[in-house]
């Protein structure tokens, strides 16, 4: 009789100790761990950005704010070269000059209702008086206006003054020549502040009434206008000298005379023209 072979008992595994129920719990306790981790995995990975991290940025405001600090964004056009668009808010001082009959805007200047008006053309850069002899008569002194007149003979004759400083008249008929310190405000320039009382003397004739200008040309410190005065079919020559006398004002010196009258209107441009400055020559 051989050897007797003694082979080991085979080795028992140990799931096979445990019971099957065990063994299912086990599993199902597994896949809902591994479930939980594959959705929470992907969350984490979605949370806070890091120091530094791309976050969203907001559009810039389209209107900087009043520090200045917002930039607007560019268009590439822009960016390429192309002038921008102008500003919103125009410089002050650089608003275009209204036309004749326009509408003003508030804070307008006194020049500037001067070129709406339409009753005052535009006044041509040379309009050169005729030459003229001049007037030699005795002369009267406005020491208010700082000026020296003609004293006028007749038809012409003085009457009163109010509210001028000095005023001579054709009795029955509107012709008068008087003079007072500008009544309006005096421009830079001493040809604005001529034009400005040129303006004003439309008051003193009839409603309606429109300026034609003949004349325009500077005299010994001051300016000189002359001009018809059109309303309806009635007409008047005019003429305004604005003379800087050394006042707070310059002074005025305005003559008109109606076409019931025409004989004088020679006369109307060297009446203006010979007032001038007191201590001038």
């Amino acid at each position: 009789m051989g050897p007797r072979v003694v082979t080991s008992p085979p080795k028992r595994s140990l799931i096979g100790d445990l019971r099957m129920k065990v063994v299912y719990r086990g599993l199902a306790v597994a896949a809902v761990v591994l479930g939980a981790l594959a959705w929470l995995v992907p969350s984490l990975g979605q949370g806070a950005p890091e120091e530094g991290s791309a976050r969203p940025v907001a559009a810039p405001s389209a209107v900087p704010s009043s520090s200045g600090s917002a930039v607007p964004s560019v268009e590439p056009s822009v960016a390429a070269g192309a002038s921008p668009p102008p500003s919103a808010s125009p410089t002050p001082g650089a608003r275009p000059a209204p036309t004749k009959g326009a509408r003003l805007a508030p804070g307008y200047t006194a020049m500037e209702a001067l070129q709406a008006d339409p009753r005052v053309p535009g006044l041509p850069e040379r309009l050169p008086l005729k030459a003229a002899a001049r007037l030699k008569v005795p002369s009267v002194k406005d020491s208010r206006s700082g000026l020296l007149l003609p004293r006028l003979g007749r038809p012409w004759s003085r009457y009163g003054s109010g509210p001028f400083e000095t005023r001579q008249v054709i009795r029955g008929t509107k012709a008068m020549f008087v003079t007072a310190p500008v009544p309006i405000e005096p421009q830079r320039e001493i040809r604005d502040t001529a034009l400005l009382t040129a303006r004003w003397t439309l008051n003193h004739h009839p409603k309606g009434a429109r300026i034609r200008w003949v004349a325009s040309q500077r005299v010994s410190k001051g300016w000189l206008l002359v001009y018809r005065v059109v309303y309806g079919r009635r007409s008047s020559l005019a003429a305004v000298a604005v003379v800087d006398g050394g006042g707070a004002k310059p002074g005025m010196a305005f003559v008109t005379v109606p076409d019931s009258r025409k004989s004088q209107w020679r006369h109307v441009a060297r009446i203006a023209g010979a007032v001038r400055a007191i201590g001038s020559k």
